[in-house]
């Protein structure tokens, strides 16, 4: 058997894997994805998933929130809480997330990766090999529009 068609049978058999890094390298040269793009697709779905309040620490929701406010400033970070490592052809992403009080954090979890996963691999043509989700807070409830004291000084 000739080196060529040991080679495209090996492609065949790598199924989804080789699909994927034909989408980013071809003959015409490569496609890279800058890791600041992977972050704001990444920011964008899961914030679109039911049962996510906010993303991000205590700390980086903080600073944003002042950055937001001054004039000429970008807006709204969409890559605050997300972190990612990309390589040629796969990503790994890291999420800070705080959910909102009552939804299943079980269930929340697996839609945000799920989400997530599948935009990424959609838009950039990257393989995501994990999506790990830190929860970092619990947003809760408000009662009669103002905030609830806490119990202990």
């Amino acid at each position: 058997m000739s080196q060529e068609t040991k080679t495209e049978q090996a492609g065949r058999a790598g199924g989804t894997q080789s699909a994927r890094q034909n989408r980013l390298t071809n003959e015409d040269g490569k496609i890279m994805i800058a890791e600041t793009v992977v972050q704001k697709v990444a920011g964008m779905a899961c914030r679109e998933v039911a049962g996510v309040h906010a993303m991000g620490n205590a700390g980086t929701r903080a600073f944003s929130a002042i950055r937001e406010r001054i004039p000429g400033s970008s807006g709204p970070n969409v890559s605050r809480g997300v972190g990612v490592e990309v390589g040629e052809n796969e990503a790994a992403i890291d999420l800070d997330v705080i959910v909102e009080y009552g939804v299943s954090i079980a269930d929340l979890g697996r839609n945000i990766q799920r989400n997530v996963k599948t935009a990424v691999e959609r838009m950039t043509g990257l393989n995501v090999v994990e999506v790990n989700i830190s929860i970092d807070d619990v947003q809760l409830p408000e009662s009669d529009g103002q905030r609830q004291e806490p119990r202990t000084s």
